[in-house]
């Protein structure tokens, strides 16, 4: 929301545990172009993060993470996870610095990386979950290589490795956390799943520095030279059964109801849903606008009237400006800020296994499917191009021609479905 920014005292320590913990982050301006460096830290927690926020036109901004703030002095500050309060300023201070025309010397992975993620940024697409995949899981082994002096069999490493390590979770005081490394069948499958969408992203980072004529060939990773794992997106797809999906939203905390009906009511993503204004939903169309997605386009997503009355009603004597979807203090609802309320809703509605948010998008498209609808008219509500991914996640719900061919030619037998008695035969004489 614009505004003022009152200025905070955010260089030490102990000027940082004097502020008020909560929500809402406390703001250090950066520049006169309305970047700002901000503190957070929820009751509660031993540490505060370090956010940076910029600007973006029609009276918005964006918000992205930095690192965790050094508040615990048993943890020391190491410039990538942990940042003090010069550190932040110049991780903030780089990431709206115009970018460099030519990388210094040879191209490395870290450079390609980085033009590619400024690419996305410019075509307006989301880059948050490529940077956090990136962080993760490029970096760390390839970031420092040459991208000219790569080869096939340092990349099929690197992919093999990724498959074989336990899944990181959320850092807690800058420290990361793994889960155990994977055993079953299921892990594995998932593990590799993951290994193919971050070569999805390395390859596309490398191979746009190909096209931009930074590097002379891409034998490396392009076609055989570098295979993704086959046959690991099977994983069994979970929705909600209509049942499950009135308790929980009758379980749901009262300022997080809304958001997770309008989920149900449209299979929107939380980010595209957390950026919508009163506007944004036309009641004589029937329809909500999604301005931005996670592809960079918009789309408009067609409510049935059960949906529309639950808008029109939530929307009712509100400014068309105003975020649909705030806090009971009004404020708006951050990114990850979720997660919390979903595991409380998820045991108050004994939902079993616990479900994320982006499960009600599934389970949108999964009653949509098996309810009849054309996987096309699936795929232009969720702003899929095509089928591909519809048919991938769900087609295999869709009544098809297959199945009533198979009812209406496959052979009958004839034989009613009535209890079978043993047969007991003669009995000998003795």
């Amino acid at each position: 929301m614009a505004g003022a920014v009152k200025h905070a005292k955010l260089d030490s320590r102990t000027a940082r545990k004097n502020l008020k913990r909560g929500r809402q982050p406390h703001w250090h301006s950066l520049t006169t172009g309305r970047v700002h460096l901000g503190y957070q830290c929820w009751k509660g927690d031993p540490a505060g993060r370090w956010v940076l926020r910029r600007y973006i036109g029609n009276e918005r901004y964006r918000i992205e993470t930095l690192g965790l703030a050094d508040d615990d002095a048993a943890v020391a500050a190491d410039g990538v996870h942990v940042l003090d309060f010069e550190q932040a300023k110049a991780k903030a201070a780089a990431k709206v610095a115009p970018p460099q025309t030519a990388p210094l010397g040879p191209l490395t992975v870290r450079d390609a990386w980085e033009r590619y993620l400024e690419a996305k940024r410019n075509k307006g697409k989301a880059v948050d979950d490529a940077m956090s995949r990136g962080r993760v899981h490029i970096l760390p082994e390839l970031g420092n290589l040459v991208v000219a002096e790569l080869t096939s069999d340092t990349l099929q490493r690197w992919l093999a490795t990724m498959a074989a390590a336990p899944a990181q979770t959320r850092a807690k005081a800058g420290k990361p956390r793994y889960r155990k490394a994977p055993s079953t069948d299921d892990e594995i499958r998932a593990r590799q799943a993951t290994a193919n969408r971050v070569l999805t992203l390395l390859k596309a980072a490398l191979n746009l520095a190909f096209k931009d004529k930074k590097v002379k060939n891409r034998d490396a990773w392009d076609g055989d030279a570098l295979e993704p794992f086959e046959n690991v997106e099977t994983a069994r797809l979970q929705y909600l059964q209509i049942a499950e999906a009135q308790r929980l939203i009758n379980a749901c905390d009262p300022e997080f109801r809304p958001l997770v009906q309008a989920a149900l009511e449209t299979g929107c993503r939380y980010s595209e849903l957390a950026r919508l204004v009163v506007n944004d939903f036309n009641a004589d169309a029937g329809t909500v606008t999604i301005s931005k997605s996670k592809s960079g386009k918009s789309r408009h997503v067609i409510l049935t009237p059960e949906g529309a009355d639950f808008f029109r009603l939530h929307c009712a004597g509100r400014g068309g400006n105003e975020l649909m979807f705030v806090h009971a203090d009004g404020s708006r609802w951050q990114k990850s800020e979720q997660a919390r309320p979903m595991r409380e809703a998820c045991k108050h509605a004994k939902i079993t296994p616990r479900i994320s948010f982006h499960i009600l998008r599934h389970t949108w498209a999964s009653h949509a499917v098996m309810n009849g609808m054309p996987l096309m008219v699936v795929a232009k509500n969720l702003g899929h191009v095509d089928t591909r991914m519809v048919e991938k996640h769900y087609g295999h719900l869709a009544p098809s021609f297959i199945i009533d061919a198979i009812h209406a030619s496959a052979p009958r037998f004839g034989v009613a479905a009535t209890p079978l008695v043993p047969f007991a035969g003669k009995r000998r004489r003795k």
